[in-house]
This record gives structure tokens, C-alpha cells and sequence, in this order.
């Protein structure tokens, strides 16, 4: 008897094990490899809009077909198109300002919070979070009605003497900015919080008995233990910020071309699968860089921690 409630308990570890690893190759991997099967593929007016060069029914022929026929033309197109650099470059751009920007205004949220009594913390954090409660969509049309002409940001500034007349914020790389700091600062100020409050404080108290001022504690104790929040909550913000669409599409004007809207259109008004697979699968490979090197430390954090 209780060699079958071991033999159970082993095969419920098993699957709680390999749980994670169905998920990520039911999610991630075979759409990944139908997309880069795609990316691989030739552009043809049909249902579906693409030739395969592979037939997983052929067995060892259809290998030995896909082999010769391989092309990587779609991706030479990608880099010999000046339109989809443009794109790459503009979201590079965008997410690393946008991702800054977040940084500068997340961190005194987050530090502010996990300086503020322990009774009114969960309130903050809700606060942080009731955003989310309505629809992303509906909260950027929201913005759109804010940033028009007519709108409150210009009857606001026009009531308090800022500016004279209505200024275009909307259609411009400022409404970009301003759509995704809103929309992702909570992605921000969470992970630097989760790190700020498990802060312990009789560090400060030792290093403030040491002689140390508070600007300086700061630097040397509070910053440093916050860093895995801080590269968290980058990676969070910057990783979605390069591939978004939504953001771009309604606040910003037909001059910025952002690497979502090339494939939507790719996908969508072209009918160029084959195209527009190479972009996301560029995409992903430009992507897995910040994670690599976020595992890396991680990795050498822990390492430096079982030595101690």
C-alpha cells in the first residue's frame, strides 16, 4: 500500500514538474515554430497567402524537399528594407526613452511606498493597480478625448495661463510616451516596491550610526538592494513597449512607424505572412537579448550568495 502512494506522489512531482514545460510548448514553442515555418516560406495569393517550402506528411522526402528549397529571402528583405530598420530603430527608441521615463517616475512612487506606514501600504498598491480594472482599450481612447485640440489637457492649460492657444499633442511621439507611461507604470513601480519593502532597516540604521548621510545610504544600500526590482520592472515596461501596437496606432501620427504596426499591416493589408513572420521572429531574437543577460545576472547574484 504504501508502495503505491510513493509511486503516486512520484508521477503527481512529475507532473507538477513538466506542468510549466506542456504550458511553454503549447504556448510559445509550436507557435513559434508555425511562425518561423512561415518566415521561411514564399508570399503567394491564396487561403492561406503563403507557399510552405515544408510538409511535415512528406516524412523524409518533404525534409530533404524543405532542405533544398530553404530561403532566408524574406529575411534579406527585412534588412535591405529601409521602412522596417526605420521601425525596429523607432521602437528601440521608444521603449528606451519610454523605459527611462518610467524608471524616473516608478522608483519615488514605489520608494515613497514602501516608506509609508504599513497600514496604508495595501491602499497605495491598490491604488497602483485600479488602473487596470478598465479595459487598456478603453483608457487610450480615453487619452485620445485628453490630448485632442478640444480636449482637457488643452482647456486645463488654457484655464491656468500655461500656453495661449491649443497646442497638438495628439498624432505626435509626446502622446506616445505619455499613452505608455500611463499604461505601464504599474509594471514599473510594483517589482521596485516588492524589492523597497523587504528592505531591511536597521541596514540604514548601521550605516546612519556610521556617520553616513541619508543621500549616501541611499546610494551605497538602498539603490543596490533595489536593483533587482529596478531591472525586473525594465525588462516588464521595455520587452511589450518594443512590440506595441495599440499605443502607436491611436496616439501617434502616421510618421511614427513602430515594428507592431509594420507587421499588423504586413499581416493584415498586405497579406505578406512570410514578411511579416521574419519581423516577429527578428523581433523575438532582438527581444532574448535583455533576457539573457537579466538570467546572467541573476544567475552571478546567486552565485555570489551561496559563497557567502
Amino acid at each position: 500500500m504504501s508502495a503505491r502512494i510513493t509511486h503516486r506522489s512520484g508521477w503527481a512531482r512529475r507532473l507538477v514538474v513538466l506542468a510549466p514545460y506542456l504550458w511553454m510548448a503549447v504556448f510559445f514553442a509550436i507557435p513559434f515554430l508555425i511562425v518561423l515555418r512561415m518566415s521561411v516560406s514564399q508570399n503567394a495569393i491564396a487561403s492561406p497567402p503563403y507557399i510552405p517550402v515544408f510538409d511535415p506528411s512528406a516524412g523524409f522526402e518533404g525534409i530533404k524537399a524543405f532542405v533544398g528549397a530553404l530561403s532566408f529571402g524574406n529575411f534579406r528583405n527585412v534588412f535591405s528594407d529601409q521602412i522596417y530598420i526605420y521601425a525596429y530603430l523607432k521602437s528601440l527608441e521608444v521603449a528606451l526613452l519610454s523605459t527611462t521615463l518610467l524608471l524616473l517616475i516608478g522608483f519615488p512612487i514605489a520608494y515613497g511606498m514602501a516608506r509609508s506606514p504599513r497600514a496604508l501600504q495595501p491602499l497605495l498598491v491598490m491604488a497602483v493597480i485600479l488602473p487596470f480594472w478598465t479595459a487598456f482599450l478603453i483608457r487610450i481612447y480615453a487619452w485620445v478625448n485628453i490630448l485632442q485640440r478640444e480636449g482637457l489637457l488643452n482647456d486645463a492649460l488654457l484655464a491656468l495661463k500655461l500656453i495661449n492657444e491649443p497646442v497638438a499633442w495628439l498624432a505626435s511621439d509626446t502622446a506616445i510616451y505619455i499613452g505608455i507611461v500611463y499604461s505601464y507604470l504599474p509594471f514599473m513601480v510594483l517589482p521596485i516596491y516588492s524589492a523597497l519593502e523587504r528592505l531591511d532597516e536597521s541596514l540604514l540604521e548601521a550605516a546612519a550610526d556610521l556617520g553616513c548621510p541619508r543621500w549616501k545610504a541611499f546610494w551605497l544600500v538602498t539603490l543596490p538592494l533595489a536593483l533587482p526590482g529596478v531591472v525586473a520592472g525594465a525588462l516588464l515596461c521595455f520587452i511589450p513597449v518594443v512590440g506595441e501596437f495599440v499605443i502607436p496606432d491611436l496616439l501617434g501620427g502616421s510618421a511614427t512607424m513602430m515594428i507592431g504596426q509594420a507587421l499588423w499591416v504586413d499581416f493584415f493589408s498586405n497579406l505578406d505572412w512570410p514578411a511579416a513572420s521574419a519581423l516577429a521572429i527578428i523581433l523575438l531574437a532582438l527581444l532574448l537579448v535583455p533576457i539573457v543577460l537579466y538570467q546572467h545576472m541573476q544567475a552571478r547574484t546567486l552565485e555570489r550568495g551561496s559563497r557567502w
